[in-house]
């Protein structure tokens, strides 16, 4: 998965309610397809061959609709500077992502709106999009503002056996 349009050091964005955060733009290619398929045990033709695509009713091969979320957790973690300030994350699958067998592969943009900021917590509505198509439907999690709790580490003396 390239990304178009992510450094990796960027100013934070201000987390009041209505703030649009920066667009993130990545690019599926089929052989990021192919690695997510490796990587996560799905090896569903769907996702590497047009013609099992096609004959089951798909336009073509369709990315993995978790790689599709993961996008969206990715521009998430940019935009809250750490991943573990991500503490929620919900979608719905609504489109699939067709992915042509070419070496340019298909964009999908991330958007961020924050909602309500509350106790420290931001809401955050997500639309990701692929062409003009919403490819996930009610796309909403929950960033963390504050210092991110580091969990104690325990001494051998204390760890629980079980």
């Amino acid at each position: 998965m390239n990304s178009d349009k992510q450094s990796p050091r960027r100013e934070q964005p201000e987390w009041v309610e209505g703030t649009e955060l920066p667009t993130q733009t990545y690019t599926l290619t089929r052989a990021d397809l192919v690695a997510y398929a490796g990587a996560s045990g799905d090896h569903n033709p769907i996702h590497w061959s047009d013609r099992v695509a096609t004959a089951v009713g798909l336009p073509g091969v369709v990315a993995h609709g978790m790689i599709t979320m993961a996008l969206g957790a990715r521009a998430l973690a940019a935009w809250a500077g750490d991943p573990a300030r991500v503490t929620d994350y919900g979608v719905r699958f609504t489109r699939p992502v067709v992915v042509p067998d070419d070496d340019t592969g298909v964009a999908v943009e991330v958007r961020g709106t924050v909602g309500t900021v509350d106790d420290g917590v931001a809401a955050v509505r997500l639309s990701v999009t692929c062409g003009e198509q919403s490819v996930l439907g009610q796309a909403k999690a929950s960033v963390l503002l504050g210092p991110v709790p580091v969990a104690p580490v325990l001494a051998a003396d204390d760890r629980v056996d079980g």
